[in-house]
């Protein structure tokens, strides 16, 4: 049975909080205003305190694509992507990532982003598989509704728990690299949890549990 190495991609493979970085991109593209950069900035803000309501806010996200197109956001994203993010993947994340393929692990990403954020590292990654939150699609466009369940908290270890059905592999066998207090569930979850530049709150729990605390 193959063993697995789970990757979270915010301040894990890359070094930034990426939902800021596309506000940015459509704040530079006059898409976007001074007020919705504030609203994502509280957001994450409120993300990295443990205090949001992480399913109000997707559900908001998701009503702003009402009825845009599926590939054109696809477009987007690698547009964005290689503007915006590359510069911030991390050397050491590159690093982890081949010598986890080397090895000849399943290596994915999970993470509560979209697949359309995540498609383009992955790419540029060789990473095969992602797990991600999922808006759905009718069409070829998005509906304005999410897909169950959200890709965060529990969430993570249901949708990891699909690919490792499909894939064969045991997510508990599992490694599993993430910087926030939010995925605890699932690095309690793995054999293995490695805390990579983590929050305050997972770097106190990563101390009391003995998990390794990296730098990336």
């Amino acid at each position: 049975m193959p063993r697995a190495a789970l990757f979270d991609m915010d301040r894990t493979l890359v070094r930034k909080e990426t939902a800021s970085l596309y506000v940015k991109y459509q704040r530079d593209l006059g898409e976007a205003s001074a007020l919705d950069m504030a609203r994502v900035l509280k957001w994450v803000a409120e993300y990295t305190f443990g205090i949001i309501d992480i399913e109000d806010v997707a559900r908001k996200v998701a009503a702003q694509l009402a009825g845009s197109s599926e590939e054109e956001l696809v477009v987007r994203c690698e547009d964005w992507f290689g503007r915006y993010v590359e510069r911030y993947v991390a050397a050491r994340a590159r690093h982890t990532v081949a010598r986890h393929q080397e090895r000849g692990d399943v290596v994915a990403i999970v993470t509560g982003a979209s697949r359309y954020a995540t498609r383009p590292l992955a790419r540029r990654l060789g990473i095969e598989h992602i797990v991600t939150s999922e808006f759905e699609v009718e069409g070829g466009r998005f509906t304005g509704r999410l897909v169950d369940p959200l890709c965060y908290g529990e969430g993570k270890i249901a949708r990891a728990e699909r690919l490792a059905a499909e894939l064969g592999f045991d997510l508990r066998d599992a490694v599993f690299y993430s910087d926030s207090h939010t995925d605890l569930p699932l690095l309690a979850h793995v054999r293995e949890a490695v805390c990579v530049n983590p929050d305050p709150r997972l770097k106190r729990e990563a101390r009391r549990r003995g998990w390794r605390i990296e730098s990336w």
